[in-house]
């Protein structure tokens, strides 16, 4: 399951890389336009992860750090928290 996550990762850094170069350079007409559309809806949704998860980062080693990985990969680095003893069910 962590190759899923690890993939996904890769891909929000790749999507990251291709929202700067479309602020860098000139884009053709269409996509100049979704891919800063995206990029802004997609900070939105990681900001919305950050305040929604900001109390349980309260007792985290490095909560500056894990800040800056959900505002770059939102739920991939959330997946990477360990849940308490009493939420882990065993089937």
């Amino acid at each position: 399951m962590s190759v899923i996550w690890g993939t996904g990762k890769v891909l929000t850094t790749a999507f990251w890389l291709l929202i700067i170069t479309s602020l860098t350079i000139t884009m053709p007409n269409p996509f100049d336009l979704l891919f800063k559309l995206a990029g802004g809806l997609l900070l939105l949704v990681h900001l919305i992860e950050l305040i929604g998860y900001n109390a349980s980062l309260r007792g985290r080693p490095h909560p500056m750090r894990d800040r800056l990985q959900i505002l770059l990969f939102g739920l991939f680095h959330l997946n990477t928290f360990k849940r308490p003893l009493a939420e882990v069910h065993h089937a």
